[in-house]
This record gives C-alpha cells, structure tokens and sequence, in this order.
C-alpha cells in the first residue's frame, strides 16, 4: 500500500509539472500582447518596452517559466498585472463563492444522478426503458450551459417567481443566503452533472447486476432494496467516485459561462476576465489550481477505491 501510494504521488507531481508546461506555453501562444492591452494602441514603443521588462517578459520562456514555477513551488502565484494585487489573495476573496457553487451542484448531480441511474439500470431490460434512459441522459449532456443558463436567467428575469438574478450574497457573511443566492446556477451546472452521474451509474449498475452474487442473492430471496444497497451500491461506486472527482474539478475551474451569466464573482469569471486582460499571472494560476484540485481528488478517489475494493491497490489499479 505505501509503494502505491508513494507511486500515485509522483505520478500526480509530474502530471502537475506537465500541466504547468503546457498552461505557461499556452498563455504565451495567446494572439495580442500584455502591453498593448495594458497601455492601449496609442503608447510610445518606450513605454511599452518598459512595461515588459518590468514583467520580465524580454527574457527568454525558459527563464520566465523557471522563476515562475520556482514561485509557485514557494506558495507565491504571482501578481496581478491589472489589480497589482497577489493573486493568491484575490483567488481567496472569489474561492468561496466558487467552492460553494461547485459543491452544492455536485450534491444536486450525486443526489439525482445516482438514485436516476440505479432506476434505469433495473428498467434498462423493460420495453422503451433504455431507449428513453438514453435519450433523456443524451440531451441532458448535449445541453449547452449557455443555452440552459440564458434561458434561465430570461425567465426568472420577466417573472417573478421570488429569486433574484446576478445579486450573491456572500456565503462568508450568510451561509444560508449565500448558498440561496446560488442555487439557480447550480442547477443550471447541475444538469450536465446529474445526466453523466447518471449514465455512468446505469453502465456501473448493470455491469454488477449480471454478476453471480446477484443471482445468489435473488435466489436466496433477498429484497430488490436490500439488494442494490448491499450488492449494487459498493461494487458500483469506484467509477461513481472517480467521476465525482472529476466533475468537483470541472465545477471548481470550468465553471466560466454559468458564473457569467448569473453575475457571480467567482473563480471563473475572474480567469474569463483575466484572459481578456492578457494578465498571464491570474490565468496560470486559476488552470493550476484547478489542476492541483483534480489530482489531489483523483488520488483521494483511488486511495477511497483501494478501501472499497483491495484489488485496486493491491493490483496497481488496473483492478
């Protein structure tokens, strides 16, 4: 178990160098340059090339990447080109908004995803049950948020259905109206969520159903109930998990389109913001952290998978 464990967390070290690689060549390759959207068209070319070489962008990459993944190593994500602000306290005022959107739309997926799933799988063999599962968890998926979330936004505009639209409360001053506030975009979030918990709870279930346990346990005149919560629900919940993982990690730093749609301060809109503004510091910041969170998750997913099933561990995880 310690071997592999020690062996996920190097793994996790290297994609996340992997990751910086690629988001600090990324924002570099971006057409339009940070001095120009700074300074505007009609500043002299002193000015400009006085700007970069404060930012330290007339070095050359392998330079500029070494000091900043060297700070970042430190804790120091850098600071912002617009605000002149650290970015870590800036990603610390819009955090929790975004952490309690992203958490409140994964439990919204979880608890309508699951429950939908486990009822498809045990319907999926009645006539029209799967072809209806499929096509509804299909346009769930296909959905396009800023389709959803515009209409949305329209209806609870022209009525009034008590909720209103682009105010957040901040959940730090009242977690209750805090959470109230978000739970528009959450939902909104939510579906996308909810339709890929769903489809892969129904594959997860049915693959568990046809095992000889199963048999066993119908024969031995066991209850439906008792079956898929003894039987089903653990021998199903790995890919469940790891779907979760990744779903928190997608909600935490892709959440971009519903947050600004719904005027919400958060994470997403402040990296949308920022590549408007070419201010590189923010956007590497914003997409590490976001990786930092999928990994981080993907590990306690496994390490979780381990606990449930020993195989996994005990196996490498190809289990």
């Amino acid at each position: 178990m310690a071997r592999w464990v020690l062996r996920r967390v190097a793994t996790g070290l290297i994609t996340l160098l992997g990751i910086a690689i690629v988001v600090f060549l990324s924002v570099r390759l971006v057409p339009g340059q940070a001095e120009r959207v700074l300074l505007g068209p009609l500043a002299s070319e002193e000015d400009r090339a006085a700007l970069v070489s404060s930012l330290g962008l007339d070095r050359d990459l392998f330079t500029q990447f070494g000091l900043w993944f060297t700070s970042v190593l430190q804790g120091d994500l850098g600071t912002s080109i617009i605000s002149r602000q650290p970015v870590v306290d800036e990603l610390a005022l819009r955090l929790p908004v975004t952490a309690t959107l992203a958490v409140l739309a994964l439990l919204i997926a979880l608890a309508v995803g699951i429950p939908l799933g486990i009822w498809q799988a045990v319907r999926a063999h009645r006539r029209g049950g799967a072809v209806v599962s499929r096509v509804v968890s299909g346009l769930a998926i296909s959905l396009p948020e800023f389709v959803l979330g515009a209409l949305v936004v329209l209806v609870f505009s022209m009525f009034p259905l008590g909720i209103t639209i682009g105010a957040v409360t901040p959940v730090t001053e009242n977690f209750l109206a805090g959470v109230g506030s978000l739970l528009l975009p959450a939902l909104v979030l939510s579906v996308f969520c909810a339709a890929a918990t769903a489809r892969t709870t129904r594959d997860a279930t049915l693959g568990v159903l046809v095992e000889p346990y199963i048999h066993a346990a119908k024969a031995r005149g066991d209850r439906p109930g008792t079956i898929i919560r003894r039987h089903v629900l653990r021998n199903s919940s790995i890919p469940i998990l790891t779907l979760a993982a990744t779903l928190l990690a997608y909600l935490l730093g892709g959440a971009v389109i519903v947050e600004g749609l719904f005027n919400v301060p958060g994470v997403g809109s402040y990296m949308l913001l920022a590549m408007d503004r070419r201010d590189f510091a923010v956007v590497q910041a914003v997409v590490m952290f976001a990786a930092i969170v999928f990994v981080v998750a993907s590990m306690l997913v496994e390490l979780a998978s381990s606990l449930i099933d020993p195989r996994v561990a005990t196996t490498g995880g190809r289990a």
